[in-house]
């Protein structure tokens, strides 16, 4: 007979008779899978941000009626109307105004930002001079916060003593000090480091030139504020007056003005008396160093306030590359360093990515591991069990290439939802067909190869069809958007790759390999674990067969008891993932002040480090924004860490929800007066981002009466705790604040001869006009 080849087998033949090149050609694309496996992403969990921009505007002396008014409004009705726009939200508080762009999912983050940036010139338009200028957050997500670290001296100064004075035996420095260390020495060394877009710095005080007016000096030389600001203005600039030839050299021409220390600033000329003595800035005012108004602070471990910087990731980029090239970046910088000065981390993404990886390489490897021995077991056969083995290993280096070329990263959610059972299932049949046909015929040699070929093409309509049936099953996910779909389309991709590269290689890889693996000849037997099995199971199906009455009610049990305990399990988005620290908040009235919330959160730290030694490794409690508001809370809100020790050292709780139990108890009963909220660190920056709001479940109430709309809330939130199931529940809170209002009587100023300029400007004094720049090195020092 003759032996003709159909289409379905040529493909089959040519790797078996150019097996050789199938073997380099498969070798060849794990090289290039080594290679994509060393250059992917690697994060904990997916990053399910969605497409925003923030624009942050600073402006310390306004409220938030002011920011409201002056900013946020004119900067939300110039962002109106953007290509692909999809919500703008916005939050004003004292001195600062955040406006969040959210922009369609797919939208390209460079192309948003140039959107923004472009419609911004028009926002700044109705912004009046002085009220701040609207500026772009950084390029990052809600897992941009990679590495926190405090700035430490191990001497601080006392109260009145300079930065730099020995304090036993070591240079003193101070919270204004320390501050000035992180924003211009560390901060841009930090910079330069690939992948990360800011460092935020923190806590501390962030130092001015302040001059501090005696309003009854100003009135007795008949001045006004507008003539100390007029003077500071003029008076600080340089000028370039282009170039003089002498001599037949060129010279360049240069008026220098700029202040440069608080004797430059005192000697500022305000007028001159009509005798022609000066009226200088000594006379009317104090010129100190002083920190600016603050709207945050950080503590640490019960000890007091710090400093400390958050270095933020680049959108995109490899955390675990990054977070390790900042460390690298750390420890070169530490030699210059002041004596006594350190830089301290007390959170480190890697630790956790570390830990994920390493959960999803152990599962990985015990999961490969018991399809090995299992397939030993069943096949009989050595060669066969460690050529469909071969599979695995080879289908996770393709899956590798197709996560590279389509930029998906590798986390617990992406690599975790590979199954090897799967993955081998089409090897499997392949390499079964192939020994039963070989055991039967006999065949080797060139025989073994014809063999190899036909039993390859019998299952291969049948392999594909099984395979591409369980790939139809994951193609929907690829169509969900929004959060659904970052979270879940990665997963898609990882599996779907892996099925495809196990489809070509069952009908590529495994015929070529068997052809020259099986020349010899194979002897059937059946197995002891199957053959054990089946002297099981016969008899027990014997026994079934002849009362069918009791083999349907025993399934039918099964069935209903099965379905009963699924309607009385809970359910999940997604399962949680430990972070290995807790993040909790404390809310306290909006009234409060700094001082107030700094000593609450220094009392919870100093309490938990007494009460949880083995539990708690550190904490540092985050209260109220930095200079880059990226997290614009108030200062009544403290975002508190809690770097947890490993669980087996715990001796207070056996698990995390135990602990979080146990903190809540002790802080209500030792530290009352204020709610907790519990979450984790990337779990709160990632619900804040996502919907504005710092919690898995929000509710928004909209409506133009403050006092309706806090009424409403309160309503809303008790309905809510009776909700089984529902924890943390709070209502923010839209009011509260007490205002000082300086209201203008226009007729009386009038009277005294007064515009309303002069009081406001007086106004704007209490709380820190800036009126230029000093510059000390590259340093630059608000006046």
């Amino acid at each position: 007979m003759t032996d003709r080849i159909g289409p379905t087998e040529r493909l089959v033949a040519l790797c078996v008779r150019h097996r050789f090149v199938v073997i380099f050609a498969v070798l060849f694309a794990g090289a290039l899978g080594v290679r994509a496996a060393r250059h992917l992403p690697v994060d904990a969990v997916p990053d399910v941000t969605n497409v925003q921009v923030q624009i942050l505007t600073d402006a310390p002396a306004l409220g938030p009626i002011e920011i409201e008014q002056y900013i946020t409004v004119p900067v939300e009705a110039a962002l109106a109307g953007l290509p692909a726009l999809e919500e703008i939200r916005s939050l004003s508080r004292t001195g600062l105004s955040a406006v969040t762009v959210v922009f369609e999912e797919g939208t390209d983050i460079y192309f948003a930002r140039q959107r923004v940036a472009e419609r911004l010139s028009e926002a700044r338009d109705g912004i009046p001079d002085g009220f701040g200028t609207p500026t772009l957050g950084p390029i990052s997500t809600g897992l941009g916060e990679i590495y926190h670290f405090e700035v430490r001296s191990r001497a601080m100064c006392p109260p009145d003593t300079p930065a730099g004075a020995v304090v036993d035996g070591t240079p003193c420095q101070t919270p204004m000090s320390l501050r000035a260390l992180l924003d211009w020495q560390i901060g841009p060394f930090v910079r330069a480091t690939p992948g990360v877009v800011e460092v935020n710095a923190f806590g501390g005080e962030l130092m001015t030139y302040e001059v501090r007016v005696d309003p009854g000096r100003l009135a007795a030389l008949e001045l006004s504020l507008r003539d100390v600001f007029d003077a500071l203005e003029r008076n600080n600039r340089n000028a370039g007056g282009g170039t003089v030839v002498r001599g037949g050299e060129q010279r360049l021409i240069r008026g220098e003005a700029l202040l440069g220390d608080l004797d430059a600033i005192r000697a500022v000329r305000l007028a001159t008396r009509s005798d022609g003595t000066p009226v200088q800035i000594r006379d009317v005012a104090e010129v100190t160093l002083a920190p600016m108004l603050r709207q945050g602070a950080v503590t640490r471990d019960g000890r007091g306030e710090v400093v400390t910087g958050t270095i933020m990731m680049l959108m995109g980029q490899n955390a675990g590359e990054v977070t390790a090239a900042v460390r690298d970046r750390l420890a070169t910088l530490a030699p210059s360093l002041p004596a006594g000065v350190t830089i301290e981390p007390f959170y480190d993404r890697a630790a956790l990515v570390d830990r994920t990886v390493r959960t999803v390489a152990i599962n990985l490897i015990e999961g490969g591991a018991l399809v090995i021995a299992v397939l030993l077991l069943m096949l009989g056969d050595v060669r066969a069990g460690l050529l469909v083995a071969s599979v695995i290993p080879l289908a996770l280096l393709g899956t590798f290439i197709v996560m590279d070329a389509l930029g998906v990263s590798g986390n617990l959610m992406s690599l975790g939802a590979l199954d090897f059972g799967l993955i081998i299932d089409g090897a499997i049949v392949v390499v079964e067909n192939i020994t039963r046909r070989l055991a039967h015929t006999g065949a080797t040699g060139r025989a073994a190869e014809t063999e190899v070929r036909r039993a390859t093409a019998e299952v291969l309509r049948p392999v594909f069809y099984g395979t591409a049936i369980i790939m139809l099953v994951y193609v929907p996910v690829l169509a969900l958007q929004g959060v659904e779909g970052k979270m879940f389309r990665p997963m898609a991709t990882v599996v779907l790759s892996a099925l495809t590269a196990a489809l070509v290689l069952a009908l590529t890889w495994v015929p070529g390999v068997a052809g020259r693996l099986f020349a010899r000849g194979v002897r059937e037997t059946e197995p002891a674990l199957p053959r054990l099995a089946r002297r099981l199971y016969a008899p027990l199906l014997a026994h079934l067969i002849d009362r069918r009455a009791l083999a349907l009610t025993t399934a039918l049990g099964a069935i209903g008891g099965g379905a009963y305990l699924a309607s009385t399990m809970g359910a999940e988005f997604v399962p949680r993932l430990d972070e290995g620290a807790i993040a909790m908040q404390a809310i306290r009235p909006p009234s409060v002040a700094l001082a107030e919330s700094v000593e609450a959160t220094t009392r919870i730290e100093a309490t938990l480090r007494e009460r949880f030694p083995d539990e708690i490794d550190t904490l540092v409690s985050r209260t109220g924004r930095a200079e880059i508001a990226t997290d614009p809370m108030g200062v009544e809100l403290s975002d508190i860490y809690l770097m947890l020790h490993p669980p087996e050292q715990w001796t207070a709780a056996p698990d995390k929800a135990a602990l979080v139990a146990a903190i809540d108890r002790v802080l209500r009963d030792e530290v009352p007066g204020q709610n907790y909220v519990y979450s984790q660190p990337i779990e709160l920056r990632t619900n804040e981002l996502i919907s504005g709001a710092r919690a898995d479940v929000a509710i928004s109430i909209t409506g133009p009466d403050l006092d309706g709309l806090r009424g409403a809330g309160e309503r809303v939130s008790d309905v809510l705790r009776r909700i089984d199931g529902a924890a943390d529940i709070a209502a923010d809170a839209v009011a509260g604040l007490p205002v000082l209002r300086i209201v203008i009587d226009r007729p009386a100023a009038a009277r005294h001869g007064v515009d309303a300029a002069d009081i406001l400007d007086a106004v704007a004094a209490m709380g820190g006009r800036p009126v230029g720049v000093v510059f000390d090195g590259p340093a630059r020092h608000p006046l």
